[in-house]
């Protein structure tokens, strides 16, 4: 008998699970709030839960369980348009959003995924699917938050980023 196809790993499971994306999720949000031009973004507070809840994002994105839509046993703790909607309104900001990218991909090798040898591939899906969402899924709405409609749906970030 012969063995059915076998199926890639989402890139959940690539990078090592839950716990990989909340040391993501952290180092990330280390190097943001470092950063002296993408601070701003932080500088009149955020949850005190937002690594967390970034990392919850992000396990969903990447193929893992409802962690911030909810369902499976798990609360809702947002949504895409809600995501959106708090990266909206505040005009074009280029070069901020060129150094959040900038802090991802440090903290992509922080994390142990480098943008060369084995984990090259892994590297290649994540920072891609980062900057997708930051310059067209985050900036969609520059001028009004109030544009942002119900109903988006999570992106689910597979090998391939688009665009």
């Amino acid at each position: 008998m012969h063995p059915g196809p076998v199926s890639e790993p989402t890139l959940l499971e690539a990078l090592g699970g839950e716990d990989a994306v909340l040391a993501l999720a952290r180092a990330w949000h280390a190097r943001v709030l470092a950063d002296p031009v993408v601070s701003h973004a932080f500088s009149h507070g955020f949850h005190p839960d937002h690594e967390a809840r970034l990392a919850a994002y992000l396990v969903e994105a990447m193929g893992g369980p409802p962690a911030w839509t909810g369902g499976s046993g798990r609360p809702r703790l947002g949504t895409e348009s809600q995501v959106v909607r708090d990266h909206s309104g505040n005009g074009a900001h280029t070069v901020m959003d060129d150094r959040a990218i900038d802090c991802w991909e440090a903290a992509l090798v922080d994390v142990g995924v480098p943008p060369d040898g084995p984990t090259a591939r892994l590297n290649a899906a994540l920072a891609g699917w980062f900057v997708w969402g930051t310059r067209v899924q985050m900036a969609r709405f520059h001028a009004d938050a109030a544009d942002v409609p119900e109903g988006l749906v999570l992106p689910r970030w597979s090998w391939e980023p688009p665009g």
